[in-house]
């Protein structure tokens, strides 16, 4: 496999900045810290219940800090843990309707931040634009 052009990289590099950019702009109106919001995240997406040790394999973390995040999380009523059928040295962890309330409430604030940045900075042919980068920016995924 070839290495990217320099202007490649070039690009990427700019990309990379830009949504990390966005992100940090975006994070002190979460109410919910990164590391908890990602493990919620991750549980809606899959739709499905999980260990410890998949939620920390997934996210990349020790199975320590995974514990500690779940801890915190069970603690403040956003998730729960609740025995493996088949394995009862196995919890499952599944988020709440509070867990579920408050990511779909940190979502929409970051939404409804982001759409008044786009009204309020870019023109209407800046928004197509935009609106055709997300669809490419989704295919890099």
């Amino acid at each position: 496999m070839n290495s990217p052009a320099p202007e490649t990289l070039d690009l990427a590099a700019d990309l990379r900045a830009a949504v990390g950019e966005l992100v940090r702009a975006l994070r002190p109106d979460d109410e919910l810290p990164q590391n908890q919001a990602a493990v919620l995240g991750l549980l809606v997406r899959d739709g499905r219940a999980s260990t410890v040790a998949e939620l920390a394999a997934h996210q990349r973390v020790r199975h320590q800090s995974m514990a500690r995040t779940v801890a915190l999380l069970v603690e403040a009523g956003l998730v729960v843990q609740q025995p493996h059928a088949t394995d009862g040295r196995k919890l499952l962890v599944t988020p709440t309707d509070a867990g579920l309330t408050a990511l779909f409430e940190q979502r929409a604030r970051r939404e409804a931040r982001i759409a008044t940045a786009i009204e309020a900075r870019l023109d209407p042919g800046e928004r197509e634009t935009l609106r055709s980068a997300v669809a490419l920016l989704r295919r890099l995924a």
